[in-house]
């Protein structure tokens, strides 16, 4: 396999995003108007490059962002309910501020490397793992070479590049992420490599 380089960019922003509620694979809410403004600037920031597949989830926020990008471009894209968020289970839809206390139980439990740790009446980091990592290795080996784009979730570019860049599952809060921001690693076969991690330049200035 030759180098593909590979690009992880966050959704834009929605409402459950503004109002600080959790927002996991249960919950499919729209790009909010700032979340459609992020979605433009980050098209425009990906326009410079010739890219060969795009991918996302299949949740609505992930599918708009990655639309606004494909709608000036010729790129096959692929929609793959593995690359959804992780479940958050019974948080979805609730104040995070609300339940720190119970989620700052959990992620301790993960930061001491108990990673298969379900949240209750969802799923673990070591699970969504499984399921995200197993699809963009496909899509690699399906290339061979060239660029592929994902656009997906928080949480899960989290457990990805914490995995992927060597950190391991424990240590996925020190992967930070915004709205409408990109990540870019060279693929060489055998590792990733970072080139920039949660780039946000391209949302500076956005037109109010």
């Amino acid at each position: 396999m030759s180098k593909i380089r590979l690009f992880i960019a966050r959704h834009g922003e929605t409402e459950y995003n503004r109002k600080g509620l959790m927002q996991g694979r249960g919950i499919d809410a729209p790009l909010n108007k700032t979340g459609i403004k992020q979605a433009e600037a980050l098209a425009g920031y990906l326009n410079q490059y010739q890219v060969d597949l795009l991918a996302t989830s299949t949740l609505i926020r992930a599918m708009q962002t990655a639309e606004i990008y494909k709608k000036n471009t010729n790129v096959r894209f692929l929609k793959n309910s593995d690359l959804d968020e992780m479940n958050f289970g019974d948080y979805e839809g609730v104040d995070y501020n609300s339940v720190t206390n119970e989620l700052g139980g959990i992620v301790k439990e993960w930061q001491k490397g108990e990673v298969f740790l379900k949240i209750p009446g969802g799923e673990s980091p070591g699970e969504v793992f499984e399921r995200a990592d197993a699809a963009v290795q496909e899509y690699m080996r399906s290339m061979q070479k060239g660029t592929l784009v994902l656009v997906v979730h928080g949480r899960l570019i989290r457990i990805l590049l914490s995995e992927w860049l060597g950190y391991g599952l424990k240590n996925m809060e020190q992967i930070e992420h915004a709205n409408g921001a990109v990540n870019q690693l060279v693929f060489n076969g055998k590792r990733f490599d970072p080139v920039y991690l949660n780039k946000t330049d391209h949302l500076i200035n956005l037109p109010s």
